[in-house]
């Protein structure tokens, strides 16, 4: 058993969403306003005398703010990066990304294109998705990267073994549990979700290990999961139309391949 990891995404200004990370409704669920992560923050540092493990998905611009006020703590975060957006427009360029890793911050990838429902990718496919990823954020940070984590929480030991495969020993997934796994030499982490309606005093309470918290994330992950499963291929459909996705976001589900030049 290891203690709780908060998965976060975005910190945005109100009514500014969009400006870090993917854009639209179903993306705007999980960004804080900077006002909120700082509670967040003081509330986690309230109920644990060690830092924290806390992750942020998708490389949005934000992070580099992220990382101001965790630092003002000594704290450090785990910054994973979609590959094929570095330097567009809301996501981190690879400067910045370079300077995260730097500071003493976690660089890893969150795949290449960001699939939705990455457990039905091919093996060819996932090879790709987490090769490419792992190779282009090494070149930008001049070391290995070893850490990841799975895109729209659709995780499948397939998935575990092609992180593996292309040098990943820490895969961090959605699945809000604190045990710890192996699929080969790669160690496989849940995460406890945040949304920006989350407040801080939960999300203090996952990190110190409340019972009552820690099952509410799990019953509310296993109704997902049922609801993925039924809905199959429809899943994502229904999911755009019912938080508001934005056409300008093209999930790696939807486009093969996208620029991956990291300037």
């Amino acid at each position: 058993m290891t203690t709780a990891v908060l998965m976060y995404h975005d910190v945005t200004p109100p009514g500014r969403e969009d400006s870090s990370g993917f854009a639209g409704g179903d993306a705007a669920r999980y960004k804080l306003t900077p006002g909120a992560f700082a509670a967040h923050l003081a509330a986690i540092a309230g109920r644990t005398a060690v830092p924290p493990t806390l992750t942020f998905d998708d490389g949005g611009q934000s992070a580099a703010m992220i990382a101001d006020l965790l630092e003002s703590r000594g704290w450090r975060g785990h910054f994973f990066v979609t590959t094929a957006y570095i330097g567009r427009p809301a996501f981190l360029t690879g400067q910045r990304i370079r300077e995260l890793h730097a500071r003493g911050h976690t660089i890893g990838s969150h795949s290449h294109t960001h699939p939705l429902r990455m457990a039905k990718c091919s093996g060819t496919r996932l090879r790709d998705e987490w090769t490419r990823s792992a190779s282009i954020l090494a070149d930008v940070i001049g070391a290995p990267v070893v850490t990841a984590s799975v895109p729209g929480g659709h995780y499948s030991s397939g998935v575990a073994r092609a992180a593996g495969a292309a040098g990943i020993t820490l895969l961090f997934t959605s699945r809000p549990t604190r045990r710890r796994r192996y699929v080969g030499d790669t160690a496989i982490v849940g995460r406890y979700p945040i949304q920006a309606t989350t407040s801080p005093q939960i999300a203090a309470a996952l990190v110190a290990g409340d019972r009552w918290p820690r099952l509410r994330w799990a019953m509310a992950w296993t109704t997902k999961q049922a609801c993925r499963q039924l809905a199959g291929p429809m899943y994502l459909r229904i999911r755009a139309r019912l938080l508001g996705a934005s056409d300008e976001v093209r999930w790696g589900d939807d486009v093969a391949l996208l620029s991956e030049d990291p300037s």
